[in-house]
């Protein structure tokens, strides 16, 4: 029988929507052999490490949870090179894999509903966001999803391999200030369900203008051999449709080697206004290329991000961003 794994997050945001929409269900769902998977509090790797340890060829793994915990399974997959397909259900805060593959909720994955005992009396049943009051309809209708091939993003430190980016990466300011998620405070609120967007934008708007003048956010360094004009704060390489939820990508995710890049000073406000208006209404600026590489003139201390997963590394002196002959069976939306 084909292996059914659902990955999820206790500590996350939306945590409790996915124990009731998805956990509480898995007595319910016929035709696999079900189990789960509980991402812990432990460094990313540790968490890739120990999912790629489980993974056999034919597995489906449905990541329910947001961009970060999406993340630990794909780069689980790509790491293990079994043969399995993964699927995303979105309970985070931008959800930007979910919106690249358009499975925003359970139907866009199974050709059926979650259901429970409760739907025999009529009452609304939680469904992946959704409500409905009809019984699940086994997941082997699972046969008649989509499915595609996405190409990640690969990311070296100094040429050894730090991680894949289904979706996009960046490096400076905008890396640095994804810690502001990690409070205490912020996680207690969220994680009491509350699903709006607008609090982590306002959080963002408030860490940005506090902190746009502390520091020098990307040390000198060249572009591909070019040198980067003074005061760039920010390197962003874009493959997905999404970037934070709002702002427009494409269609590279679904290509070999292109992805779409660019370097700018967002510590200026008017320079960051204009590009998120034209982000949220055109596109991402960038360039289109096949590989990146970032050489600091001097060995630097900087903060990189890809799917608000974040990490400060000191003292090295290139990040090479390129996309490898290798991609990962994603289940996306008919």
């Amino acid at each position: 029988m084909q292996r059914l794994l659902f990955v999820y997050n206790p500590n996350s945001s939306q945590y409790v929507h996915v124990k009731d929409e998805i956990l509480s269900h898995i007595p319910e769902m016929k035709g696999y052999m079900v189990g789960k998977f509980t991402i812990k509090k432990a460094p990313f790797t540790e968490n890739v490490v120990a999912l790629k340890k489980v993974l056999k060829d034919k597995d489906i793994v449905i990541a329910a949870g947001g961009d970060a915990t999406a993340a630990v399974a794909a780069n689980a997959i790509l790491e293990s090179k079994k043969d399995v397909t993964l699927g995303v259900l979105p309970y985070g805060n931008f959800n930007d894999l979910a919106r690249t593959l358009g499975t925003m909720k359970y139907e866009d994955i199974f050709d059926g509903q979650i259901g429970s005992s409760r739907a025999a009396s009529g009452r609304p049943v939680a469904t992946g966001g959704r409500r409905s009051s009809s019984r699940c309809r086994a997941p082997e209708a699972l046969r008649k999803a989509n499915f595609g091939h996405l190409y990640p993003l690969d990311i070296l430190i100094d040429g050894k391999h730090w991680r894949y980016a289904t979706c996009y990466v960046t490096i400076g300011m905008t890396a640095e200030s994804v810690e502001l998620f990690d409070e205490p405070e912020f996680r207690k609120y969220m994680q009491k369900g509350h699903k709006s967007s607008w609090r982590s934008y306002l959080k963002l708007a408030s860490w940005y203008f506090k902190n746009r003048h502390k520091k020098i956010f990307l040390p000198p360094f060249k572009l591909n051999g070019k040198l980067a004009k003074k005061g760039t704060s920010d390197y962003c390489a874009l493959s997905g449709k999404s970037m934070c939820r709002v702002m427009k990508g494409g269609n590279d995710f679904l290509k070999p080697k292109v992805f779409r890049s660019e370097n700018c000073r967002l510590t200026n406000f008017w320079r960051l206004f204009k590009l998120m208006l034209r982000s949220i209404f055109v596109r991402v600026p960038g360039t289109d290329t096949t590989k990146d590489v970032l050489e600091f003139v001097d060995p630097a201390t900087v903060e990189l991000q890809a799917e608000g997963e974040y990490q400060t590394f000191k003292d090295i002196k290139t990040i090479t961003v390129s996309k490898p002959d290798l991609s990962i069976k994603v289940i996306m939306k008919g």
